[in-house]
Order: C-alpha cells, then sequence, then structure tokens
C-alpha cells in the first residue's frame, strides 16, 4: 500500500479584514479574511514550518525533499536546500525545487505518490495583487507538507487509489519574472477552457479507481480562478454537501500550497474508510483520489489547521501595505544590517538552521550558540549535539527595541530559558510587543532576519506559545 503517511500545514498568524481594503480607499475589498504571512516570513519559512508539522506527526524520515513554490525566495539558488537544512535531513537525502507555476504542488504530490521513493512534498506561496484588486483580497499566503511513503516505512493514513491528469497550454493566468503582480484573461475564456478539462481529468481519475462519482465522501476543488471553479463543480457529479471548505472565508487561495492545504484539512476530520478526492485547476487539470485507512483513528496531527484559523490575529492594512513594500515607511535611523557571510553559515550551518546546540557532557549544561569549551567545568571538546527546535521555553527577560533597524519596528528582543536546560537572546516575533510578559511560553521558529545585498538571512525566533504561561511580572523598555 503507498499514500500519505503524515501532513501538516501552516496557516501565518496574522489576519486582514478585507473589509480595511475598501475602508482605506473606498473600493475593493469584500468579506472575512485572508492569511497573512509575516513581514519575517516568506515562502521557504513557511515550507519548514509545515514540514515540522508533517514530520512531528511521525517518526519517518524523508528519503527526498520537494519543494513546490511561485515565488520563491531565490532562483538559480535551490531553495529546498534552505528547508532541509531546517529539518536537518541527511546529505543523502535529495532535495530539489518545483517551482513557478501554480500547477506545481498538485503535480509534485500526484508525482511523490506514484514514485517508489519516501518523499516529503512541501509547497508553500505568499500572493499579492495590486491595492483593492480581486487577487489582493482574494489570496492567502500558507504552506502545507506531505509525506508520501510506503506502508512498510510507516503506517499509512490516506492510501492512493488514483490519478487523473488532463494538460493544456493556456493563457489564463502568468506573470513575468520580476513582474509584482498576475495577469489574468478575459474570465469567460478560462471558465469555458477549464471545464473540458475537468471533465476528461475527472473521467480518468475514476476510471483508474473502478469509482464513481456517489463513491466520493469528501471532495476538494481548488483554483485561482474561482469562477471556473464554481461553474464546473457540478460536472464532477458529487452532491454539494461533500464538498471541503476551501477556507476562502477565513485564509483565502494560497496558489502553489492550496490543493495540500485542502487536504491536510480534509484529512483531520476524515474517517476510515472516506474516499477523498483532490482536484486542482491549473494550466490543465490534476486529480487524486486516496482512501483513509484505519491508521487515521491513531495520527495526531500537530496544530491542525482548524486550530490556527482560530488562532489568528489581525493585522492593519496599512502595516500589510508595508510589510509587502506597497508603501515606503520611515525606518528606525539605523544603519541597514551587513550582509551575512556565505563561509560563515556554511561552517556554522547546524546551529543556523537547524538550531543546534551543545551539551558538555561531564557537566550537563546546554550551550547556546555550541561551543567547544564548557562554561562550568572548563573541559574541552567533550560536547554532544542537543537540537533545540523542537523545544519550549520560557521568557526570562525582555526588551523592546525601538532604535535598532528592522522591516517592522519596534523589535522585541528575549532572554529564553529553554525547557531542560539553556539560555539565549532570541527575537520575539507574531506577538503585539504589549502583551510580551515574563514567563511568557514560547517555541522556536524559523524566520528570515532580513536580506542585504541580496542574500537572505535565515535563522530562528521565537513565538508564543498560545495557550502558555500567564504573566509574571512587567516589562523593561527602551
Amino acid at each position: 500500500m503507498r499514500g500519505i503517511i503524515a501532513a501538516g500545514a501552516h496557516v501565518p498568524y496574522h489576519r486582514l479584514d478585507r473589509s480595511e481594503i475598501s475602508a482605506f480607499f473606498g473600493k475593493g475589498g469584500g468579506r472575512g479574511t485572508r492569511s497573512v504571512a509575516s513581514y519575517d516570513e516568506d515562502t521557504t519559512t513557511m515550507a519548514v514550518a509545515a514540514s515540522r508539522r508533517a514530520l512531528g506527526a511521525t517518526s519517518v524520515v524523508p528519503e527526498a525533499l520537494w519543494f513546490a513554490t511561485a515565488n520563491p525566495a531565490y532562483l538559480e539558488k535551490t531553495n529546498a536546500t534552505a528547508v532541509h537544512a531546517a529539518l536537518r535531513l541527511a546529505p543523502e537525502v535529495g532535495a530539489l525545487d518545483f517551482g513557478g507555476a501554480h500547477r506545481s504542488g498538485a503535480g509534485a504530490l500526484r508525482t511523490a505518490l506514484t514514485s517508489g521513493v519516501t518523499t516529503l512534498v512541501a509547497a508553500a506561496d505568499q500572493r499579492d495583487g495590486l491595492a483593492t484588486s480581486a487577487d489582493e483580497a482574494a489570496s492567502g499566503d500558507g504552506a502545507a507538507a506531505v509525506l508520501c511513503g510506503d506502508e512498510s516505512a510507516g503506517p499509512v493514513i490516506a492510501e492512493y487509489l488514483g490519478a487523473g491528469v488532463a494538460t493544456a497550454e493556456m493563457l489564463e493566468r502568468w506573470r513575468l519574472p520580476g513582474g509584482d503582480r498576475s495577469r489574468v484573461w478575459e474570465e469567460r475564456f478560462g471558465e469555458v477552457t477549464y471545464g473540458p478539462l475537468m471533465t476528461e481529468a475527472w473521467d480518468r481519475a475514476l476510471a483508474a479507481t473502478g469509482l464513481g462519482p456517489e463513491d466520493i465522501d469528501r471532495l476538494a476543488v481548488t483554483g485561482t480562478h474561482t469562477r471556473a471553479v464554481a461553474r464546473n463543480l457540478k460536472r464532477l457529479g458529487v452532491a454539494d454537501q461533500r464538498l471541503v471548505d476551501d477556507l476562502s472565508g477565513s485564509v483565502g487561495n494560497t496558489g502553489t500550497a492550496h490543493p495540500l492545504l485542502m487536504l491536510c484539512s480534509a484529512l483531520e476530520t476524515a474517517s476510515p474508510g472516506q474516499t477523498i478526492a483532490l482536484v486542482t485547476l491549473a494550466d490543465g487539470v490534476e486529480v487524486v483520489i486516496l482512501r483513509v485507512t484505519p491508521a487515521i483513528d491513531a495520527y495526531r496531527p500537530v496544530f491542525p489547521v482548524a486550530e490556527q484559523v482560530a488562532g489568528g490575529g489581525s493585522v492593519a492594512y496599512a502595516k500589510f501595505l508595508s510589510w509587502r513594500s506597497m508603501v515606503s515607511v520611515e525606518p528606525p535611523n539605523r544603519p541597514l544590517p551587513n550582509r551575512p557571510s556565505a563561509s560563515a553559515s556554511y561552517r556554522r550551518d547546524d546551529w543556523k538552521f537547524g538550531f543546534v546546540g551543545s551539551r558538555d557532557r561531564a557537566s550537563g549544561m546546554i550551550h547556546l550558540p555550541p561551543a567547544r569549551i564548557s562554561e562550568k567545568g572548563g573541559a574541552v571538546d567533550d560536547m554532544e549535539a542537543v537540537p533545540m527546535a523542537d523545544v519550549a521555553g520560557t521568557v526570562a527577560s525582555f526588551t523592546i527595541d525601538r532604535l535598532v533597524y528592522s522591516p517592522s519596528p519596534p523589535v522585541v528582543f528575549a532572554v529564553i530559558d529553554f525547557d531542560g536546560g539553556g539560555r539565549v537572546p532570541l527575537e520575539l516575533t507574531d506577538c503585539d510587543p504589549t502583551e510580551v510578559s515574563i514567563g511568557m511560553r514560547v517555541e522556536p521558529t524559523f524566520r528570515r532576519l532580513f536580506t542585504a545585498d541580496e542574500i537572505h538571512n535565515y535563522f530562528w525566533k521565537v513565538q508564543p506559545l498560545r495557550g502558555g504561561a500567564p504573566a509574571l511580572s512587567e516589562s523593561e523598555e527602551r
């Protein structure tokens, strides 16, 4: 049996109320909210977050990593290698980019399901549009990751039954390299063109699995052409009550990541024996059909999609525009940071990307960052590696700095005491500075500190562990 072993999603903490768009400009917007990646997030960091949740739900280690996005942090350089490093995968685990198009996420998933390798497929997108445009309001940011493999590697929670594909060259949605927005052909063209392709791919998938429309228990349909999806749903012959929520009212359409995100959401509420069909409209149609296995009963997703959606916090439209570089605000009067060193990053990649400290074998003291000489006892080169990325901690002290350079001031620096030992100062993110308190519970998160000389400086910050310990004392501010 081959199929899905684990899945995880990342819906950014911040939400933009679409009504703020029309309140600001007098037009655009709409109802509901869309997810917004923070200023220190990009498709690479979101893919790391989703992948950590997928792998956190299983002990299975992937043999390959495939990363799909239409908005990569780098061109020419492989983005999947940063995800690979943050996950601390072995060098023999190949890391490849499936990039450039919204179809890449669904296509990478189908390809992984039909291969003979235990593969982690991660997909992420950060989607924008011109102010007041439909894309700005209807889009969303997010990521999802799915671990595909055989039951010899680990329990399969959803068995792969078959797929159907219909490919066509069509100028429906496109963006030139370096462009700041997508362009869309006249909407009726997509509505009419996608219909026959949807029927072809659907019929092939049903023929490959021996199923009929009445055998589909959960149907997830997505595509960036909303009207084409809505108009052609009836072609599939599946009752409306079996449709999976497309998250359009709370998250928005996350592009390349959305098929995997909807699949994660469907799996979280699925029962053994149910069939799930995933249909993606993007330069053709991708259909994947799965059957949920009894292993789903023992499966526990890490931070389910529903909880992430319910636990989001608001972001002002003006701040959203600033984060997206659509408006420029006065930065702190401090020099821009220097570019990070490639050689230094390479030498310290376990610390920089994997957040791995060291423990003195004699005293048990944890050193962050890792050290050769123990602070307790002075032992030399008698250390063992200590991964800290999955260890929670507590804010011991903090300061709110309004002078240091940041794309989104002020900056909250906190001294963190990690459970089991280890203390280090780190930046706190996804939190209002007025909500920070000593005793607050936090967890590590992989983020982008800044970009200098076209080099992204990735490292770890901490974010609130929602529902953590209550505040114990007041803050220190300068």
